[in-house]
């Protein structure tokens, strides 16, 4: 069956549900009349229906006016209908009415088929989220819906999202899947609703059985944008059709994004990604080494471990540490092997380690706890003395405004605390900055030794 097929026979299949609970006609008369009906062709205005026999097209063309009322309630729109019998529809000309745009849509999945759960390397950074976007590949609509990843640039949202598109399309091959971005979404909306096609635009997207839809905050202050992916999302839930977005926060803290899209968001399953730990991003770099087909003796095992120390930030620094690595030893290096010493050079002038003086969350921690006469140890533990928790909602609050974290990774950094906690912690210290010119002359005082 092709995709406008289906796409026909989904249409069709809601409009007669529609007509059988309405009550409108009797269940048997539904059931020898209407029930073997089909819809061969639909257009912008038109749609066509086609019935075994000429007993079933007389009835039909009397309750015209039912059919129609009942299509529109299913496509949103006012369609005229023509009727004919199967014998009469073998006898049209064969182009289909069909909407091109609606072909378009569907005809392309913008899988990245060479993203895989096979190549994706799990550690501590990344395991729920695994877990959450394979459960939802195995059995897609099930489990987590919608999931929702989040975390910085290069932690592999992306990867996940084309592992689950892949998995889903080697083992459901009757299932639709369509992965795209939130920038790409509000350009076809806007598209399509210059050209006149908004409603098949929905209508393609409501034939999705799994849609993978990246950088969702790029909906942000798009109003129309956010009422066509409201719809089309309800739509999808209700009918048990997964969804997958990622987003580099967390839901509750995407500005511009309406009330009821983050309670949408929030209604499934949110898993964060974070940095790779070491382990995590030495196996990274032995997967691109094998990806690439570098012999895994070429390069000395603290060259390695030298790249999975600095340049461990996000997988994006890591890929790009090591071809930077090789291309170097390629055109400027003699030796066989890649020695540390080779490393050296080809960093040299690069940032390969963390600048001490470079602002983070680290630092931050450490200028509180030394202002106040603690460790950062006792900053991150459970201890709620007064004195101890005054300074570590400061440091919450100087996280957040100097390095805009997300408020889940300041839980993170702060003993894994919620990131409820964070945003009290974070209100409180603003509140009394406004009212307490003391404890305002503390922070500005804090604030000049992280310069």
């Amino acid at each position: 069956m092709t995709y406008v097929e289906t796409y026909l026979e989904d249409i069709w299949s809601k409009t007669k549900q529609f007509m059988k609970n309405s009550g409108y006609v009797d269940a048997i008369v539904y059931d020898t009349y209407f029930d073997e009906s089909s819809l061969k062709d639909l257009s912008e205005s038109k749609a066509v229906i086609v019935v075994p026999t000429q007993i079933q097209k007389v009835i039909l063309l009397q309750e015209t006016g039912f059919i129609v009322s009942s299509l529109k309630s299913v496509l949103d729109k006012d369609v005229d209908c023509d009727i004919y019998t199967q014998f009469e529809f073998a006898k049209r000309p064969s182009a289909s009415l069909v909407h091109p745009n609606i072909i378009d849509n569907l005809d392309e999945d913008g899988v990245l088929s060479f993203y895989t759960f096979d190549n994706f390397v799990v550690g501590p950074s990344n395991k729920e989220s695994h877990s959450a976007a394979l459960a939802c590949a195995y059995n897609p609509g099930k489990f987590y819906n919608p999931l929702f990843i989040f975390g910085n640039s290069g932690l592999g949202k992306t990867h996940l999202l084309n592992s689950i598109g892949n998995y889903v399309k080697k083992n459901y091959p009757d299932k639709r899947v369509l992965y795209t971005s939130g920038a790409d979404f509000v350009t076809r909306v806007v598209s399509s609703i210059k050209d006149n096609s908004i409603e098949e635009f929905k209508l393609s997207m409501q034939m999705v059985d799994v849609l993978l839809m990246d950088d969702i905050q790029f909906l942000a202050g798009k109003e129309k944008s956010h009422e066509i992916f409201f719809y089309i999302f309800n739509d999808l839930v209700n009918n048990r059709r997964q969804i997958v977005l990622t987003s580099d926060r967390h839901p509750q803290e995407i500005k511009g994004l309406e009330e009821r899209l983050i309670s949408r968001f929030s209604s499934g399953l949110s898993v964060g990604v974070d940095s790779p730990e070491f382990e995590t991003s030495l196996a990274i770099l032995k997967k691109k080494m094998e990806y690439q087909s570098v012999d895994p003796t070429f390069i000395e095992d603290d060259v390695l471990a030298y790249i999975a120390t600095n340049f461990s930030k996000d997988v994006r620094k890591l890929e790009g540490a090591l071809n930077r690595l090789l291309f170097y030893s390629i055109n400027f290096s003699n030796s066989g092997r890649i020695d540390f010493k080779t490393a050296v050079s080809a960093f040299k002038g690069q940032t390969a380690v963390s600048d001490k003086n470079e602002l983070s969350a680290n630092k931050i921690k450490r200028v509180v706890a030394d202002y106040y006469g603690l460790t950062k140890q006792q900053l991150i533990s459970k201890s709620r003395t007064k004195n101890i928790a005054n300074a570590r909602h400061i440091a919450m609050y100087l996280c957040r405004k100097h390095l805009d974290l997300p408020f889940i990774k300041i839980g993170e950094e702060f003993g894994k605390r919620d990131h409820s906690t964070v945003i009290s912690s974070c209100d409180k210290v603003d509140k009394q900055c406004k009212n307490d010119e003391v404890f305002l002359l503390a922070i500005k005082e804090i604030e000049r030794s992280l310069i």
